[in-house]
C-alpha cells in the first residue's frame, strides 16, 4: 500500500474530529433586544452603589477602558478601584445612539451614551461593549469608554 493511500484514513478522521467540534459548538439565540438588555444590567448595577456588582458583569480577563481614567483595568481589583471612585458620582447612564451586531455566541454593542450625575454634571462619552455568552449568560469582554472629543 502506498503511503498516500495509508494516510487516507487518517486524514478522513481528522476530517470528521473537526466537522464534530464544529458542530459541538452550539449559538446560544439572542436578539438586538436582548443585546440591548445588558446595558440595563450593566447601568442598573453601577446605580446599586456596589462595584461589585458592577465587575460583576464582566468575564475573567476582560479589558475596561473607562472614561475617566487613562489606565487599562484587567483584573478584579482594578475594575473594583475605577468604579468605586466613578460611583461616588452617582451616575445614571443613558443611550443616546447605538449600533448591535450579532453573533454566534458574540455580539457587539456600540454608540453613544450620557451620564448624569447627582451633582447635576453631565458626561456625554463614545462606547464599545463586546459580549460573550459564558456558560447561562452574557458576560462583556471588552468595554471602552471615551468622552466626546468636541463639545457642542
Amino acid at each position: 500500500m502506498s503511503p498516500v493511500r495509508q494516510l487516507i484514513p487518517v486524514f478522513l478522521l481528522f476530517c470528521m474530529t473537526v466537522h464534530a467540534d464544529a458542530v459541538a459548538e452550539s449559538c446560544h439565540a439572542t436578539s438586538q433586544k436582548d443585546i440591548a438588555a445588558l446595558f440595563e444590567r450593566w447601568n442598573d448595577s453601577l446605580q446599586s452603589g456596589d462595584p461589585a456588582k458592577v465587575v460583576a458583569n464582566y468575564a475573567p480577563g476582560s479589558v475596561l477602558l473607562p472614561t475617566l481614567s487613562n489606565r487599562p483595568r484587567v483584573s478584579v481589583k482594578e475594575k473594583t478601584d475605577y468604579f468605586e471612585h466613578f460611583m461616588t458620582g452617582k451616575p445614571v447612564g443613558s443611550i443616546d445612539r447605538r449600533v448591535i451586531h450579532l453573533d454566534c455566541n458574540h455580539a457587539i454593542d456600540t454608540g453613544l451614551y450620557t451620564f448624569h450625575f447627582h451633582d447635576g454634571s453631565i458626561i456625554k462619552a463614545r462606547y464599545t461593549f463586546t459580549y460573550q455568552w459564558s456558560d447561562d449568560r452574557w458576560l462583556i469582554t471588552s468595554h471602552h469608554s471615551s468622552m466626546m472629543p468636541e463639545r457642542n
